[in-house]
């Protein structure tokens, strides 16, 4: 029988120890939390609600959803992919759902349900769950981990760090399993905030104020760019699409940064053009900016119509060559300008121990045998949608399976 620590008592980690107990329940399992409860980022997740997973099942397809890691998640991916997560979960007697975006929820709304199935198995095996307890460091003597719990020691026979990155800080993801992996040998990569929103300078977004966009392509003028969803906020822009571009875009520092809105990336100009043009010959006596209006909403052309000093009460009919060719612009690359990420949209970590230590069929490391690695703590991370918390479960999952071989 081994003695087995887990660090960090979040999605990975809860799930490391069922993957265990699915290997062998001879073993002593021990949880360390340092909050005074089980996945706190869970269960604020999703905002409130747990985006489970992911409702996508090609799993080629849901492996590109990562900028960073996918090629290493393949054999954590297929060990334990969303749809396996999804009959998991229902058959511990949580029901789950799939949205209109592929976003998987307990049909609760509510992630306490997800933390509960853990928190009835480990008490019905009788897991040892250390809470309110931080590890202050680790050491390896021999074949042998000593934890340093403040005021005792815990000598175990492998230990499995699942810490988490360093986003949500409040929930105690601060980064401290970065050190404890530096200690024991492994290196990790430059750390930056992934999925943020973002700050924009123009005064006409912020009156914009909870606009959406269902489907738009947002870009850079370098080579990052994205089609999804936005929203625009009382400080800039938001959404999916936004907090993707933003994980593309990591690691870039910028004081100042042009951002390129495709408002129709389904239509080329020529296209925009004849729309246009088609609506002012059937409608020549119509505001103007019912003509845009047939691309977003009408809050959006009035405020279109007045960056381009159209006036609102022009019509159809009086519209310049000139004026329709600013609006098919706008329509298709308008611009705005971002001066910084929103504090407090700070989801993911992007970076962590670097992958090549860490042998992606077992999650062990490469460098101290007996120690291993899932979730966040990783140089992994992924777009919104349940990704990030599908990596947790499934490398959580398989490093669980290795280190309870026995």
């Amino acid at each position: 029988m081994s003695k087995i620590a887990i660090v960090g008592g979040g999605a990975a980690g809860m799930m490391a120890a069922v993957g265990i107990l699915e290997k062998s329940k001879s073993h002593e399992i021990y949880l360390i939390e340092k909050n005074p409860i089980l996945g706190r980022k869970v269960i604020i997740s999703g905002g409130g609600r747990c985006n489970v997973t992911t409702g996508y099942t090609d799993l080629k397809e849901v492996l590109k959803s990562y900028p960073r890691g996918g090629k290493f998640l393949k054999t954590a991916m297929y060990n334990f992919p969303s749809n396996e997560l999804y009959k998991w979960v229902e058959k511990q007697g949580v029901p789950l759902k799939v949205e209109k975006d592929m976003r998987v929820f307990p049909v609760s709304n509510d992630g306490k349900d997800i933390v509960g199935i853990f928190e009835k198995i480990f008490e019905k095996e009788n897991i040892n769950v250390l809470f309110k307890k931080a590890v202050k460091g680790i050491k390896k003597s021999e074949d042998k981990f000593i934890l340093d719990l403040e005021t005792e020691k815990l000598e175990v026979d492998k230990v499995i760090l699942t810490t988490g990155g360093q986003a949500y800080r409040h929930t105690g993801s601060t980064g401290d399993g970065y050190s404890l992996a530096e200690n024991l040998g492994h290196s990790c990569t430059n750390l930056a905030a992934s999925l943020s929103s973002y700050i924009v300078e123009e005064d006409w977004v912020k009156e914009l104020t909870g606009v959406s966009f269902p489907n738009v392509q947002i870009k850079f003028s370098n080579k990052h760019k994205f089609i999804g969803p936005i929203l625009f906020t009382h400080r800039g822009i938001s959404g999916p699409a936004t907090f993707a571009l933003s994980s593309l875009a990591a690691f870039e520092e910028f004081d100042r940064e042009t951002l390129y809105i495709d408002f129709v990336p389904d239509k080329n100009y020529e296209d925009v053009k004849n729309l246009i043009e088609q609506y002012s010959k059937a409608n020549p006596k119509k505001s103007f900016y019912f003509n845009l209006a047939q691309f977003f909403s009408k809050s959006m052309a009035k405020s279109i119509c007045t960056n381009l000093g159209i006036s609102q009460e022009k019509v159809c009919q009086e519209l310049s060559h000139k004026d329709l060719n600013k609006s098919i612009e706008a329509i298709k690359n308008s611009s705005i300008t971002l001066t910084g990420k929103t504090p407090g949209d700070e989801f993911v970590t992007a970076g962590g121990v670097k992958l090549e230590e860490v042998n992606a069929k077992t999650m062990e490391s490469r460098i101290c045998p007996g120690l291993y690695f899932a979730g966040e703590l990783l140089d992994i991370d992924g777009f919104t949608g349940g990704y990030n918390l599908q990596v947790a479960w499934c490398t959580g999952k398989l490093a669980g399976e290795s280190a309870g071989e026995i």
